[in-house]
């Protein structure tokens, strides 16, 4: 029966793949296998590989990460000034996607390689905002507001889709681990607990604002063209599933109606009907491999 099922979404798997990878040229080196024993910069212990272990709340987590990253100007302009979203969004998510993964479950070297590469990356995007300010992709505000707006999501879509009623205190380690991966690319003062990230959010909503080009950055994510079959059905139901996670302040200041809100939530009970065959599909993804090396059994990145 286990065969059967396995057989039966293996066609779902592969398209997910096609997604997230891109074409064989363009897939990271890293071997989650190797070496053996090696726990990574987290562990099988910690709340982070439980968490990011879950695809349908990562990728609607992060589909709203982008969301509130559109609305900081400066953030904004180091990506409306340094990338080419406008021609290669999906390979923006693809290469968000891969460092998450990597930085979380891949060996001690991997995930420090690809920080580093991060760090070089953002030496180089540097450039004057709208209002005139200039910005540095590598300012430690920046990347505090990058990380949190990240993490905040993920969480959100853990709790949406997976544990709705997940201990506080866990949601606490989970900020605490993770802003060693800010720290590392350069951020200070990351938030480690609930209460000092709802105070973030308190701090920084001053310097939001939903501009022209977040407008435009949406509708180019609204846009997006995924190489599988029923891909406008596919990409509006993990759209509205991220804008469900936004939180209220955030919705109500990227204009989002009483009514878009409410498709936003059906687009999100929708993805979560949808989630147990793409769990299965991605049984064997990143954190299995990870688990294996580490001589773990994957039920380990469950709660419980």
């Amino acid at each position: 029966m286990r065969l059967l099922r396995r057989q039966a979404v293996a066609p779902l798997r592969q398209r997910i793949l096609t997604v997230l990878r891109g074409s064989p040229s363009a897939r990271l080196s890293i071997d989650y296998s190797q070496p053996v024993g090696d726990p990574g910069l987290f562990g099988p212990d910690s709340v982070t590989w439980k968490i990011h272990s879950d695809f349908p709340a990562m990728m609607a987590g992060g589909i709203c990460a982008l969301m509130l990253q559109t609305l900081h100007p400066s953030a904004l302009a180091g990506v409306w000034d340094h990338s080419d979203f406008r021609e290669d969004v999906l390979g923006r998510l693809r290469r968000t996607t891969a460092f998450v993964a990597g930085t979380t479950y891949a060996p001690t070297a991997g995930a420090e390689g690809l920080i580093e590469q991060v760090r070089n990356i953002h030496r180089r995007v540097r450039g004057t905002a709208p209002d005139g300010s200039a910005y540095s992709a590598d300012d430690p505000e920046l990347l505090t507001w990058v990380h949190v707006t990240e993490m905040w999501s993920f969480l959100q879509g853990y709790r949406r889709h997976v544990a709705p009623d997940l201990d506080r205190a866990l949601a606490d380690r989970y900020f605490d681990e993770t802003r060693c991966i800010a720290e590392a690319l350069g951020a200070r003062e990351v938030p480690g607990s609930v209460a000092a990230v709802d105070q973030y959010f308190e701090a920084v909503r001053g310097q939001l604002e939903f501009s022209a080009r977040s407008r435009e950055v949406l509708a180019v994510l609204n846009r997006i063209e995924l190489p599988m079959p029923g891909a406008t059905a596919v990409r509006g139901t993990f759209l509205g599933a991220g804008a469900a996670l936004l939180p209220d302040w955030a919705a109500q200041l990227l204009g989002r109606t009483a009514l878009r809100r409410a498709r936003d939530r059906a687009a999100q009970r929708a993805l979560r009907a949808a989630s147990p065959a793409i769990r299965l599909a991605l049984a064997d993804g990143a954190s299995a491999v990870a688990c294996r090396r580490v001589g773990r059994d994957r039920s380990a990145l469950a709660f419980g």
